[in-house]
C-alpha cells in the first residue's frame, strides 16, 4: 500500500509511529538488501491465492528484507510477496515509510480474526497499481495473528490506517486486489487506467 500523500510528499508525521506488533529494531533488523522488483498489475501472481509459508528461514528473512526495501523505494508503507512475484503468504509494513524512521513488522501467514463492527472509507492507492486510488470501506480495528522472524506466533491489535494496510496486504495475498472494492462510481473511473497497464505488458 502507497503512504498517504505519497504522490505530493512525505507522510505526516503524525502516521509514524504505532504501538505493538513484530517489529525488528536496531540490531534486531536485517541487511540483505538485493531490491527485488515490485510487479505491476495484470501480473498473474497478484491475482492468485498465495501459499502458506511452512518455516521461517534465512531465505524467508532475505525476502522480508529485500521486500522491505522494494517498499521503501516505492515510498509504500505496506508490501505483500505476491506484489515481488513471490506467491507466499508473507507481508511486512512501516507506517513511516523509511528504514531510517518507525517499527518494521513482518508477518508470515497473517489472518484477521477479529475484527471491529464498524467500518472506515478512506482513498488507498497501491505500488502494484500505479497512479491508480480509490475510496475503499475497511473494518476500523482487526486483530492479526501470524508468524514473526523467530518463528513464533504473534497477535497484532490495529486500528485506524495501521488496520488499513494490513487488511490491504493480507488481501493480496488472498489475489485481491483494492480497486474491486471501490464503490462502482470508483471502479468505472478506474477501469481505463486498468487497460492502459495492461497494454503496457504487451
Amino acid at each position: 500500500m502507497t503512504a498517504p500523500g505519497a504522490a505530493e510528499g512525505a507522510p505526516e508525521a503524525a502516521l509514524r509511529g504505532f504501538g505493538g506488533g513484530v517489529t525488528m529494531t536496531g540490531s534486531e533488523r536485517i541487511f540483505w538488501r538485493n531490491n527485488v522488483d515490485i510487479v505491476t498489475y495484470p501480473d498473474p501472481c497478484l491475482l492468485k491465492e498465495a501459499a502458506d509459508l511452512e518455516d521461517m528461514d534465512d531465505e524467508t528473512r532475505r525476502l522480508a528484507s529485500e521486500m522491505l526495501e522494494s517498499m521503501y523505494r516505492g515510498r509504500g508503507i505496506g508490501l505483500a510477496a505476491p506484489q515481488v512475484g513471490i506467491s507466499s503468504k508473507l507481508i511486512v509494513v512501516n507506517l513511516a515509510a523509511s528504514s531510517e524512521e518507525g517499527e518494521e513488522i513482518v508477518l508470515a501467514n497473517p489472518v484477521v480474526i477479529e475484527q471491529d463492527s464498524e467500518t472506515e472509507e478512506q482513498e488507498e492507492g497501491c505500488l502494484s497499481l500505479p497512479g491508480i486510488t480509490g475510496t475503499v470501506p475497511r473494518w476500523r480495528a482487526v486483530a492479526v495473528e501470524g508468524i514473526d522472524l523467530e518463528g513464533r506466533e504473534r497477535r497484532i491489535e490495529a486500528e485506524g490506517l495501521f488496520a488499513r494496510v494490513l487488511q490491504h496486504e493480507i488481501d493480496h495475498l488472498e489475489g485481491v486486489l483494492f480497486y474491486t472494492k471501490v464503490s462502482p462510481v470508483d471502479r468505472a473511473a478506474i477501469k481505463p487506467k486498468l487497460k492502459e497497464l495492461k497494454e503496457k505488458v504487451r
